[in-house]
């Protein structure tokens, strides 16, 4: 059974489970609806309007927290880290739909020696131009699945509200000696696009 973090909590993966490799962390979210008319109308258009078009990310962080290198932010346009322990499963449009929208793949036993963290990002398609932010998106959740048994370990449900932030941080894995942990971190930015977040470990 899947243990519920709240924000700021912490919890082992590895300790105890041994063996635990192959993880996929699922990051889903739903678009709030919205009538035509109303408060949203003009952001949305008379009759339901744009998709709020999300995307997740990872960043492969070392043991000072910076990237070493653009090749260390996976995300739709880069789906393979080069040592191939993350892998990101592709883009969702919409986020339309019951489940995970986004997947990513990590195979513990292949992330090098030198990444110390894995930071995952949520952040919106071409917020400015299209004037969305996170107050549009609603049920937004990160969770981490043992893929070779199919068993859920981790879910955090991200309940704060996000109005105004256009990128969002909801979880990272990280090592602490010999095993890894996750973190619900839940933290918003402003942050416009992937490679703004990324500049952050530049």
């Amino acid at each position: 059974m899947a243990i519920t973090l709240q924000k700021g909590q912490k919890i082992d993966l590895t300790k105890g489970n041994a063996g635990l490799n192959h993880l996929v962390v699922g990051l889903g979210w739903d678009p709030v609806q919205q009538k035509s008319g109303g408060l949203f109308g003009g952001l949305f258009g008379g009759g339901g309007g744009s998709n709020v078009d999300c995307d997740a990310s990872v960043l492969m962080l070392d043991e000072n927290d910076r990237l070493l290198d653009k090749k260390s932010v996976i995300y739709f346009g880069n789906l393979t880290s080069k040592c191939g322990s993350v892998k990101h499963t592709g883009d969702n449009l919409t986020g339309e739909g019951d489940g995970d929208d986004e997947q990513l793949l990590v195979d513990l036993s292949k992330v090098p020696s030198n990444i110390h963290k894995l930071v995952f990002v949520v952040n919106i398609y071409q917020a400015v131009q299209r004037k969305q932010h996170f107050g549009m998106i609603q049920n937004a959740f990160i969770r981490i699945v043992d893929s070779a048994r199919k068993t859920e370990l981790v879910h955090y449900n991200l309940t704060d509200d996000h109005s105004g932030l256009t990128s969002l941080i909801p979880g990272e894995m990280y090592r602490h000696g010999a095993e890894w942990k996750f973190a619900a971190v839940g933290q918003g930015t402003k942050d416009a696009s992937i490679t703004e977040i990324a500049n952050r470990y530049a």
